[in-house]
């Protein structure tokens, strides 16, 4: 007991107040004005406090050198395959082979393998075409390989830049376990560096992307309380301003493609390109015997897209639904042609019938369910006529003229921008229904065709 109250007296009570010192002794001497601050709001994205509590971000002291630090990456330094060997050349995993998975991988933030999970049908795949262009700029040598739907797969025959494409729908909400495990494991043999991913995740999909093993996890996610633990599993995140992130028109990936230029020490920032596709010679060649059987010459027809159907062949965006016509109204626009020859594009054989009733037996008419083929057709036609759909947006990738039908003016300015520069007319319907359309406005726009038809 003794030696407990001594250790006890012995202790000084360090954690009381010291004792208080007259602020009047420095008053007398030194008498300052008030600092005024000023106002500043600074608006920064709050980190992520669930992937490590500990990290306070880049250290400003820090000095990097001129290894792996500054600059672009090269392009990959993987070996090529060797001919002689039956195997080909082995891909070790990430951080077993030194020689080729470089130190910039970790330091400058490399990415050789990307993949892209996109959310969507033909018009939100065909939209995503300008950031894939943007990785490829943004990190040299990097291959991209995307999953995407059934029908969304499609698109990607236009593009270049994919190295694979894989079909998986993401919007499934119940997916098979036996598709969903196949995927996780092919994902992760992959060894991708970098995820990127346009569904809004909840924390189902943020673990499907955690389980990934990728190095970066971007996603977005739901802008309500369904993205609930989603940021467990994510290392950057997107809120949109609604659930529908299609309704965004074609800067419907505005904040994921601001967040992939971003400057990087010495790297300025990217700018997002506009959209382009690639066609192949052999699309071309099927597409030109199709419409040459329907009585077309090359360069002297119209496209005429959007004809009311049940099939998803349609190509419409998920921000737009009420983007078809009757073809009863397309009989109406059909008759203000003048100097070319209408083709209309069916998404499905059921609607011949309806098509050769209302136009007549000698209307051509062409059944096309692939973005590629209506690609192919629409640059070797004069024009486009079509409500919201691909058509127009792959009009303005092939910069050939085009008169594009809106439900409102509003959604004519989000998914079609600077239409005076990419040779594009917009008429949109004043009562905000696409059926209420003026005609006599849509016919009054052909004349863009009639410049066309006198150059060439």
């Amino acid at each position: 007991m003794a030696s407990n109250s001594l250790l006890t007296q012995s202790i000084t009570p360090f954690l009381s107040n010291p004792p208080s010192i007259s602020s009047t002794h420095f008053t007398n001497q030194i008498s300052l004005p008030p600092i005024k601050r000023p106002n500043v709001k600074i608006h920064v994205k709050k980190k992520n406090p669930w992937l490590d509590p500990f990290d306070d971000g880049e250290d400003p002291e820090m000095e990097y050198g001129s290894l792996f630090a500054d600059g672009k990456q090269e392009e990959d330094p993987t070996p090529p395959a060797n001919p002689d060997n039956p195997y080909g050349f082995l891909k070790f995993p990430m951080g077993y082979s030194v020689e080729i998975a470089s130190l910039a991988l970790k330091i400058r933030g490399d990415v050789r393998r990307c993949c892209c999970v996109i959310s969507g049908g033909v018009y939100e795949n065909l939209l995503f075409f300008p950031v894939i262009q943007l990785i490829k700029d943004r990190y040299p040598g990097v291959q991209v390989d995307v999953i995407a739907s059934p029908r969304g797969k499609q698109t990607f025959e236009l593009n270049k830049n994919v190295r694979w494409a894989d079909a998986y729908d993401p919007d499934e909400p119940f997916p098979e376990p036996r598709e969903y495990t196949d995927m996780v494991g092919i994902l992760k043999g992959r060894y991708y560096d970098m995820v990127l991913s346009t569904k809004l995740a909840g924390i189902g999909h943020a673990s499907f992307l955690f389980m990934t093993t990728a190095r970066d996890r971007v996603s977005y996610v739901y802008p309500n309380v369904n993205a609930a633990g989603a940021g467990l599993f994510l290392s950057e995140t997107f809120t949109p301003d609604s659930e529908n992130l299609s309704e965004g028109g074609y800067k419907m990936y505005n904040q994921m493609s601001d967040w992939l230029g971003r400057p990087f020490r010495s790297v300025p920032r990217h700018e997002v390109s506009p959209l382009k596709v690639s066609i192949s010679r052999k699309l071309k060649e099927v597409v030109e015997a199709k419409y040459k059987d329907a009585g077309a010459e090359k360069g002297k027809y119209i496209v005429i897209h959007g004809i009311e159907s049940d099939s998803k062949a349609s190509m419409q965006s998920k921000g737009d639904t009420d983007s078809l016509l009757p073809i009863q109204l397309w009989a109406k626009i059909y008759e203000g042609i003048r100097g070319a020859r209408p083709i209309f594009v069916i998404p499905h054989e059921k609607e011949r019938e309806n098509v050769e009733e209302v136009i007549g037996d000698d209307a051509s008419i062409l059944f096309i369910t692939t973005p590629g083929q209506l690609a192919a057709l629409i640059n070797d036609s004069l024009g486009v006529i079509a409500t919201n759909t691909a058509a127009i947006q792959l009009a303005n990738a092939r910069e050939k003229p085009s008169i594009a039908l809106f439900s409102s003016e509003e959604k004519g300015k989000k998914f079609v921008l600077n239409a005076g520069e990419k040779k594009c007319v917009i008429v949109a319907s004043k009562t905000g229904k696409l059926i209420d359309i003026d005609v006599e406005a849509v016919k009054n726009a052909m004349q863009i065709f009639d410049v066309s038809l006198a150059l060439a």
